[in-house]
């Protein structure tokens, strides 16, 4: 038993560090350059695509830090039975599911309010383009 629980111990940080490489196989994760520009030869759309870019990313890491807690939350209340800890669990779990929904909130709400001050056929993430800069 001891044996099966050193190479749990060992093998689920290597799991943690590695499990990011899997969801960028599917290249649906972070941008491969968040700027998307070199040196001075950036334009409007450059600075939309930017914006729209560190969104992208903010939204991806907190997504999958919020995973890891999660985990660490079940895991706390799962292996302990002590009144106090569980409490920190659920605790642990409220704050998270609050954290993301004021995360998606706040990006919805900016997305409402870009759609709403750009009302002529301009999306907001290709405002460049509708402007004709």
């Amino acid at each position: 038993m001891y044996r099966l629980v050193r190479k749990a111990v060992a093998a689920i940080p290597s799991f943690v560090v590695l499990l990011p490489y899997a969801v960028f196989a599917q290249n649906g994760g972070l941008p491969s350059k968040i700027v998307p520009c070199n040196g001075v030869d950036c334009r409007c759309e450059h600075l939309v695509t930017l914006a729209q870019n560190l969104i992208n990313a903010g939204i991806f890491i907190a997504v999958f830090l919020s995973a890891m807690i999660f985990a660490y939350a079940g895991w706390l209340y799962i292996s302990n039975e002590a009144i106090g800890e569980q409490q920190k669990a659920k605790k642990t779990f409220t704050n998270v599911v609050i954290g993301i929904i004021v995360i998606l909130g706040a990006w919805l709400v900016i997305d409402t309010l870009m759609k709403q001050i750009l009302k002529d056929n301009i999306v907001w993430n290709n405002i460049c383009a509708g402007l004709g800069l």
